[in-house]
């Protein structure tokens, strides 16, 4: 879903602009961070909003409208909260790039280690999960890649491992993503991605074991690796002030290959929404 990265340097937007790249990425960001759209978290590391040489985040409140689980057919609104910090040596930390480094300094390669967090599923998060159990809660550690291939776009890559029933889940996520200051108070932002899943992943979220099927009457499923779902990404961002911007954003996703022909897959298209605010410090 998400994949909206930093103008950078070169842009030379203003501050203006830049509080409303920053919160154009938190929307982007937000859209895959908490509940049923936990399977798209942490799809790629966004550092924005402070030179390489220097500290900062920002930190704010948005409120998104989300699938119930990734190929359900409901959805609902839930409130997320928005904090992200980077520190001058590299060191980052935030909802929505977990904790890790940097150490591509100020050239236009971002690379780095992290630790981010697989939010699972819970089993009453709609009927029609009924009698698969829950997946728990798991650490990933990961590596990531971004390269800002021209002024405002960049490719970003990142690689999570540990997810699952059995703790060896591995996402692979790519994305390109594009942002343009309409004005010094306006800034648009587009993104694709696309994320690829090993067998272990697939199975506990997409497939259905012998014993699921006894007690949830879907039929057995054993899912292959493959890709999970590509989306595209659009965030609109006005700034109120040097500090303070609000950001309205809407991510299309479609579910693929051995995913989409799961059982427990009700709608394999979706659509998100979410409106934020964004404070720098």
């Amino acid at each position: 879903m998400k994949q909206l990265q930093q103008a950078t340097s070169k842009f030379k937007p203003g501050r203006l602009a830049l509080v409303s790249l920053i919160t154009a990425l938190a929307c982007i960001a937000s859209l895959s961070l908490v509940s049923d759209a936990r399977a798209q978290a942490f799809d790629a590391v966004r550092l924005y909003g402070v030179k390489t040489a220097e500290s900062g985040g920002s930190v704010g409140m948005g409120l998104a409208y989300l699938p119930k689980y990734m190929g359900a057919k409901d959805a609902g609104l839930r409130p997320l909260p928005l904090l992200e910090y980077r520190w001058s040596n590299g060191l980052f930390a935030g909802t929505g790039n977990g904790i890790g480094v940097n150490f591509g300094g100020s050239g236009p390669a971002q690379f780095g280690a992290r630790l981010t967090v697989d939010i699972g599923r819970k089993e009453d998060a709609d009927d029609h999960l009924a009698g698969l159990g829950d997946i728990k809660v798991r650490p990933e550690l990961g590596l990531f890649f971004n390269y800002e291939i021209a002024r405002g776009l960049q490719a970003t890559s990142s690689l999570r491992y540990g997810s699952g029933d059995q703790k060896n889940g591995l996402v692979a996520d790519l994305g390109l993503s594009y942002a343009y200051p309409v004005s010094p108070s306006w800034m648009l932002g587009v993104g694709v991605a696309a994320s690829w899943v090993n067998e272990d992943y697939m199975q506990s979220y997409f497939g259905v074991t012998q014993a699921q099927a006894g007690r949830s009457g879907l039929a057995r499923y054993s899912p292959k690796a493959g890709g999970r779902d590509a989306r595209a990404n659009l965030a609109l961002t006005y700034s109120y002030s040097q500090r303070l911007g609000v950001s309205f954003g809407l991510t299309a996703g479609q579910l693929l290959s051995e995913a989409k022909r799961s059982p427990l897959v009700q709608q394999s298209s979706s659509v998100s929404g979410f409106a934020g605010v964004t404070y720098l410090f």
